[in-house]
């Protein structure tokens, strides 16, 4: 009877010397307590089909069957906002950029092995949502003298302007997954960029519908171009009374 009192009292001092003791001490004992969690459900993609082709498709470096001419620069290609391609369709999340730029054939080949490298094919699938190279860029050879007309094409791209979708990403996975993969195409890109989602999308349309029903500033950069305020049409473009700033 002795030794069992003697070891039900020890065990009680071990016990509350592991409850007390300080973080440097070494404790080994613990005591195992039942609470009530309140868990979310798990989220389930059943309800996603897979598509016949979850991957990127491959883009040619030279369009096929066609016969290109030589074209100007036309800088207006990448100016301006976009007027297709600036909504999610099939897909949950994307890339979209902020600036103009030109896509290359090799832009293209970075984003699909990229892609197919940092995602799972059988739970994430992907759509391109700008054309294949297209666009005929001229080029002279290395120490060629000035004139003697346009030089030959040397490669073809692919115009993107602001708020175009450059691909739709979509599966059975959360929007976490897939932010990496996505980042690492945004750096690589030769035009800003930004991940967005269809929840992003909205807020932000809300939020610049916010700004323009509080805005309380009647310094507007629109207000002050149209009434040519201290002559500043001298310093501005067409672009800037179609768009007030806000492309470029």
């Amino acid at each position: 009877m002795m030794n069992c009192r003697k070891i039900a009292s020890s065990v009680f001092w071990r016990t509350r010397r592991t409850i007390l003791a300080p973080k440097h001490y070494p404790a080994t004992n613990h005591i195992q307590v039942c609470l009530m969690k309140n868990l979310t459900p798990v989220q389930t993609f059943d309800h996603i089909p897979v598509p016949e082709r979850p991957k990127l498709t491959f883009k040619n470096k030279v369009p096929q069957n066609l016969k290109w001419k030589k074209k100007f620069k036309s800088l207006k290609d990448i100016r301006g906002p976009a007027t297709k391609a600036n909504t999610l369709q099939e897909g949950m999340y994307g890339l979209m950029a902020t600036t103009g730029g030109y896509l290359r054939h090799g832009h293209f080949e970075m984003i699909r092995l990229t892609l197919n490298r940092r995602v799972d094919s059988e739970k994430v699938f992907a759509r391109w949502r700008v054309n294949a190279p297209h666009k005929p860029v001229t080029k002279k050879g290395q120490g060629q003298r000035m004139g003697g007309g346009k030089g030959n094409v040397d490669h073809y791209v692919t115009a993107v302007k602001a708020g175009r979708l450059v691909i739709e990403v979509w599966g059975k996975v959360e929007f976490v997954e897939v932010i990496p993969a996505l980042d690492e195409i945004r750096k690589k890109l030769p035009f800003r960029a930004k991940i967005v989602s269809v929840e992003s999308l909205k807020e932000e349309e809300e939020h610049e519908k916010y700004l323009q029903e509080s805005n309380r500033n009647p310094w507007t950069f629109e207000r002050i171009a149209k009434e040519n305020y201290l002559g500043i049409y001298k310093y501005l473009g067409p672009y800037d009374y179609k768009w007030f700033g806000k492309y470029r």
